[in-house]
């Protein structure tokens, strides 16, 4: 694969890209692309992933910047492994979520 992680049994991986026309992230299922990280495609064999990878790359009228990401198998699907693809998973920062609810609420409690 020509990115430094390449899919396998013992560390899966899942497709990402970003939606060509709304922008927000998705990642590559069995039919196509989903808001639903949980619904994407898990790859254990890097071959596999290359040619999907390959397939998602020559889908540029709707996607852009597909890569590789590692992932784990959780209860409800496919999970992060790591804290950037967790946090990508959570939608564009100017939505209010986490710290930025607490500030906002202590904001208008002033």
């Amino acid at each position: 694969m020509s990115k430094a992680f390449a899919p396998s049994a013992a560390k899966p991986g899942v497709i990402t890209a970003n939606d060509l026309r709304e922008g927000h992230n998705v990642w590559m299922c069995e039919d196509g692309w989903t808001a639903d990280p949980a619904q994407a495609t898990l790859f254990e064999d890097e071959a596999i992933a290359e040619l999907a990878l390959l397939k998602a790359i020559g889908q540029s009228g709707i996607v852009v910047g597909p890569y590789v990401i590692e992932a784990r198998r959780g209860p409800n699907g496919p999970e992060p492994t790591h804290f950037r693809e967790a946090f990508r998973q959570r939608g564009p920062s100017n939505y209010f979520h986490g710290i930025q609810t607490t500030k906002q609420a202590e904001a208008s409690n002033v």
